[in-house]
């Protein structure tokens, strides 16, 4: 089994990775296909019209994570990780206007938002909660192709026909890797016979598929894009877009930080305050629509990098391999979470989310503490521990409340797992394993209504302003 780090932490917008990511992703798939797919084409008959159908968790909570703008800017031949943040309003009214898309190397098609882009919460597509369906028609309005997709959380899309296989991109495609772990135990063995730390054994294995530059670059660039949210986070003001009118509060609460520290003022609580206010920071910008990193998925996008920064300006001493350690790591213990359980909180709610993130930002905030792969472990199996049935409830669909303070509370737990865990020899009663299970369980336990659906807990019992 192997993940990329690169398809675990990928460069996108907010504020949703399984809402917003993955349907822009699933509209460019279809287009990819509309015109090079393999499908059978009636003599003379050209695709003139599009429609759009979003189901389950997409049509409950998709107006609050901008999924509707997602497939009009997907339709247009835009993808996460190279849309402009700032010219996506202009895409999105420019096709409400005019009633088509004009994506580069197609022909304009006929898609009205109003008409041709809906929401259904009545049926519920049977392989995941997050399902869409794309449909192309002729001059005529003959049906010439439809394809159903499914949104599974961190940005990754599947189509109908790799969930029915089983295929969840994870399994390697083209060279082998020399340490396919697939599990925890799998990790530590190989890394008792290797000699190596679970770090390097994942720097190997993507060393496999790219160049040792192309590695160092890319996890910089992911660095650099995480940095640099946390920075415009802390700079912006205002209220969140939505019909909370959530007041942006990271700026203010790094303004009194900072004062403080200016002032030498003593402050028990200073490595909580910094956490969660780096962690508010990238989430608030993550509700805004702005650009971001998957860690593991947009609504959890801050645990990692709050605790990443607080290593790098806390802990102090970090260089560039250190940042690279903490990421490859952090990688890791993703990938198995999302090989043998969940990271989509449609899925098995946001234990799945910020439960993920903790655990993988307590691994690399351990390993680079110069913890053992088994300290590492222990780490990882603490955070997840300690998120085990926490539900997915937006109020009003929005990745604002509980979300953003969520996020605060992950980082914290991450270094407090990472803290015990470097306490400890490694040895523990609960293996990752068995903790990653209990969450898959627990997500297929969990009442529908708690699981990004908008329809239960706070989602219900908080009035919206």
């Amino acid at each position: 089994m192997f993940l990329s780090v690169f398809d675990v932490f990928k460069i996108g917008v907010g504020p949703s990775s399984s809402h917003t990511m993955g349907p822009m992703v699933a509209a460019g798939r279809f287009l990819a296909e509309l015109r090079d797919g393999d499908w059978p084409r009636p003599a003379r008959a050209q695709p003139v019209a599009l429609t759009a159908s979003l189901h389950g968790s997409l049509a409950f909570t998709g107006l609050g994570h901008g999924s509707g703008r997602a497939v009009i800017l997907g339709l247009s031949g835009l993808l996460p990780d190279t849309v402009d943040p700032d010219r996506m309003d202009a895409v999105v009214e420019g096709v409400e206007r005019t009633g088509r898309v004009e994506p580069p190397g197609h022909p304009p098609y006929r898609f009205r938002p109003a008409r041709d882009l809906v929401f259904d919460k009545q049926t519920r597509m049977p392989l995941h909660p997050n399902g869409l369906q794309f449909t192309a028609f002729d001059e005529g309005g003959a049906l010439l192709l439809r394809r159903a997709f499914y949104s599974v959380g961190g940005g990754f899309v599947m189509c109908e026909a790799e969930m029915l296989a089983g295929d969840t991109k994870v399994a390697a495609s083209g060279p082998a890797v020399p340490y396919p772990f697939d599990s925890a135990a799998a990790m530590l063995a190989m890394a008792r016979q290797s000699g190596l730390s679970i770090a390097e054994m994942k720097r190997r294995n993507e060393l496999a598929l790219r160049s040792a530059t192309e590695l160092e670059h890319g996890l910089d660039r992911l660095w650099q894009a995480m940095s640099d949210c946390i920075d415009r986070g802390l700079r912006r003001e205002g209220r969140l877009p939505g019909g909370l009118k959530v007041p942006r509060r990271a700026r203010g609460i790094h303004e009194r930080l900072e004062a403080a520290r200016t002032r030498n003022v003593f402050n028990p609580l200073a490595a909580n305050d910094w956490l969660s206010v780096f962690a508010m920071a990238v989430n608030e910008e993550n509700a805004a629509g702005g650009r971001v990193v998957t860690a593991p998925t947009n609504g959890a996008a801050g645990v990692i990098p709050a605790v990443l920064r607080f290593y790098v300006e806390q802990v102090g001493g970090a260089e560039r391999r250190g940042i690279h350690d903490f990421l490859l790591t952090a990688a890791a213990i993703g990938g198995i979470v999302k090989h043998r359980a969940s990271i989509s909180g449609a899925e098995v709610g946001c234990q799945g989310e910020v439960g993920s993130a903790s655990a993988m930002a307590a691994a690399g905030l351990c390993a680079v503490m110069g913890g053992t792969p088994e300290q590492v472990e222990n780490a990882a199996e603490i955070a997840l521990e300690h998120h085990l049935g926490m539900t997915c409830d937006p109020v009003g669909g929005l990745v604002q409340v509980p979300c953003i303070e969520r996020n605060a509370f992950g980082a914290v737990k991450a270094v407090t797992a990472a803290s015990l865990a470097l306490m400890g020899n490694g040895v523990h009663a609960v293996s990752l394993d068995a903790c990653v299970e209990t969450m898959r369980q627990t997500g297929r336990d969990m009442n529908e209504r708690y699981k990004e659906t908008s329809l239960g807990g706070l989602a219900v019992n908080v009035v919206e302003c």
